[in-house]
């Protein structure tokens, strides 16, 4: 399923979303020279309706057009299938970020599998996967390991990062093991600051000698930690605003995201006792009943928790998620830049 090419496909900086399929055939692994080595990797449209990525890289090539790369640049194009639909997956597809570094039999998996090793085989000095949100959301850099270049690399990007070790199969999981690797969420789609904050920081990365090594200081970066994963059952229904459903959640919800939201809060409605929301922490365990109550027909959080990636797309939540839970945390000391290291 992957294509692999050394020179930029004609017309590639000019394509809509739509347009992918059609122009690359599948997903496509592109490696461009440029004057350092190694190579600085790039995932986009894991997700088919996120096309912030895509925009951004075009940006940068446009601008690159005629000089030489400060640094060689490889970007992988994933999910072109999904993309001519405008959806984030198709019916029957994996989730393009959810199959990384994880066994399973499909040929996406394979696929990905052949990316890593590629670029494990070419060396990678950082890797930058490119995301939009559905809902209302800050940017912010997520990343898998606690060390300094990763919360370097992030805070690059961003002072709100969010660390988080589930779910698993994750683009940035898979390449932190060959590099420091983040995630970036640059907002809705169709929002041109989303664009150029992802444009400048590519470029930034590409003249970047070295990612330093010395610890962020605490004033530039705010760092929560994704404590759970809050999903509706596949077999209760749901909706935003009034409908015969089980659950029935506020309709402007996604601006609690990022949000330190108070025991309390109420989440919506809901109309039948037994329909509950899943909340699971990051080893699988049930964290329902610490999360939430329910109470006189309402959905309340039972502690005080900062959501994140709330959404109101109804096929979203049911490919994905309904949000993630976070808590503020305190970086581990060997993190924390101290008034020797200014």
């Amino acid at each position: 399923m992957l294509r692999i090419v050394e020179t930029l496909p004609q017309g590639f900086v000019d394509a809509q979303p739509e347009q992918l399929e059609d122009l690359l055939g599948g997903p496509t692994l592109i490696h461009l020279p440029g004057r350092r080595q190694p190579t600085l990797f790039v995932s986009l449209m894991l997700h088919g309706n996120e096309p912030t990525g895509l925009y951004a890289v075009q940006h940068l090539l446009r601008d690159y057009a005629e000089r030489e790369l400060p640094r060689a640049l490889s970007i992988f194009i994933g999910n072109v299938s999904a993309a001519s639909h405008k959806m984030r997956r198709l019916d029957g597809q994996p989730d393009y970020n959810r199959i990384w570094a994880v066994q399973g039999d499909l040929p996406e998996h394979s696929m990905v599998d052949q990316v890593v090793a590629q670029m494990s085989e070419r060396g990678v000095f950082a890797s930058i996967d490119i995301h939009n949100n559905t809902g209302i959301n800050p940017h912010y850099a997520c990343l898998n390991k606690l060390e300094t270049p990763f919360m370097q690399l992030a805070s690059l990007f961003s002072r709100t990062v969010v660390y988080f070790t589930k779910p698993a199969g994750v683009q940035s999981m898979a390449f932190a093991e060959l590099c420091p690797a983040v995630t970036l969420e640059c907002g809705q789609p169709g929002q041109e600051y989303g664009v150029e904050h992802a444009a400048e920081f590519l470029e930034a990365c590409l003249n970047l000698n070295e990612i330093p090594e010395h610890p962020v200081a605490p004033h530039d970066i705010s760092v929560f930690h994704t404590m759970a994963i809050v999903k509706v059952p596949e077999d209760v229904t749901f909706a935003f605003g009034l409908r015969d459903v089980q659950l029935q959640f506020i309709d402007d919800i996604d601006h609690f995201n990022f949000s330190e939201m108070p025991a309390g809060t109420c989440f919506g409605l809901q109309h039948e006792e037994t329909a509950r929301l899943e909340c699971q922490d990051e080893h699988g365990n049930d964290v329902s009943e610490r999360y939430f109550n329910y109470a006189d027909g309402k959905i309340t959080l039972a502690m005080k928790v900062m959501p994140s990636m709330l959404t109101r797309d109804e096929k979203v939540i049911r490919q994905d998620c309904f949000c993630y839970l976070m808590e503020r945390m305190e970086l581990p000391a060997h993190l924390q830049h101290s008034e020797s290291q200014a």
